[in-house]
């Protein structure tokens, strides 16, 4: 038997449509709807804690919600980086803009600002004369992509009645190539001593992740396939190694690909950078350079999807853009035949 003022009506909501179960509840003369979805006994549970104590969803304040956001949404989301991520972006920027503002008071402008005030945010040095942002674009756009994470998490959970974050408030971020190696540095970081060598040998020819390497075991290897079994997306993946030389290598090898247990890719990339003397060296650009040159030799973006493992043909579709060197010399074969019309033409 439903309680009193538990009732199923239609709501809509932008991109859902259906029966949800909802909650009116009357405070300061006002009402206010809160939804629950479309679990009964969720809606039940949630019904009741709003009667029990009406004044809970008025007084929470941005910095409560924040720590239930973590405490209940974010561990069942994100693996361990990515909670350690959302816990420190709370405590440097959401918490201290938000502070003890209740949720009902957080409105739309509250949000904008919010951004302006991260945009603004600069890092003073005692080097330069002008402060410089301390926030890049990318880092903005996380920090705006949790906090309407949270807003909305809230709204679920009836703690408050609508998200007031606005739509279209994430800012636009201007696309960038690879950051790939060029050939020149190719062949100085796989020369240097193993087992670094092997390693940046291993990433160049698979295109793996740098924890997906650290991974990788001989036992993985079948044929000319290395089998990538713990993966970002979850899925199972059977990378093709086209190069005989390094299956070669590979079966040399006894266990783990990868002999130490460097946790962070911090050590590794300071330690190629100096063996080789590429300063701009990190390992994730070896995954780069595999996907560029995969694509400047004639490869289909499907099939770099599936070896990359990427979840979306958008993500793989940055490597479209070839490499300067390969368009400059494919405008000079052009202009080479489209001359010799030219040259006719003007006779």
């Amino acid at each position: 038997m439903r309680p009193p003022g538990f009732f199923k009506r239609t709501w809509k909501r932008k991109g859902k449509k259906g029966w949800t179960y909802a909650t009116r509840i009357r405070k300061g003369g006002v009402d206010r709807i809160v939804t629950h979805g479309q679990d009964f006994d969720h809606a039940l549970r949630r019904h009741k804690d709003l009667v029990s104590e009406p004044v809970s969803a008025s007084v929470m304040t941005a910095t409560d919600l924040a720590q239930k956001w973590l405490a209940s949404y974010v561990p069942v989301r994100r693996n361990a980086g990515g909670q350690r991520d959302a816990a420190a972006r709370v405590m440097k920027y959401f918490t201290p803009f938000f502070g003890r503002k209740t949720l009902g008071r957080i409105t739309g402008d509250d949000c904008r600002a919010y951004r302006r005030w991260l945009e603004t945010l600069v890092l003073k040095t005692p080097h330069l004369e002008t402060p410089v942002p301390h926030l890049s674009a990318q880092t903005v756009a996380h920090l705006l992509s949790d906090a309407r994470c949270m807003f909305l998490y809230g709204e679920g959970e009836g703690y408050m009645s609508k998200s007031p974050f606005p739509r279209r408030l994430l800012p636009r971020l201007q696309e960038r190539p690879p950051d790939r190696l060029t050939d020149d540095e190719v062949e100085a970081v796989i020369g240097i001593e193993e087992p670094h060598g092997f390693v940046i040998r291993l990433a160049l020819g698979t295109g793996l992740r740098y924890g997906e390497l650290c991974r990788a075991q001989r036992s993985h290897l079948e044929g000319d396939v290395l089998v990538v079994a713990q993966t970002k997306s979850t899925r199972l993946r059977r990378v093709p190694i086209g190069d005989p030389a390094l299956v070669r290598e590979i079966r040399q090898r006894v266990g783990r690909l990868v002999p130490f247990t460097e946790t962070s890719t911090g050590s590794f990339n300071r330690t190629v950078q100096r063996r080789s003397g590429v300063e701009r060296f990190h390992v994730h650009q070896c995954r780069h350079t595999y996907a560029c040159r995969f694509v400047e030799n004639g490869g289909s973006l499907a099939a770099l999807q599936q070896v990359l493992g990427h979840a979306s043909i958008v993500t793989t579709q940055r490597y479209a853009r070839l490499a300067d060197a390969y368009v400059r010399a494919e405008v000079r074969r052009i202009a080479a035949g489209v001359g010799t019309v030219t040259q006719a033409v003007t006779r």
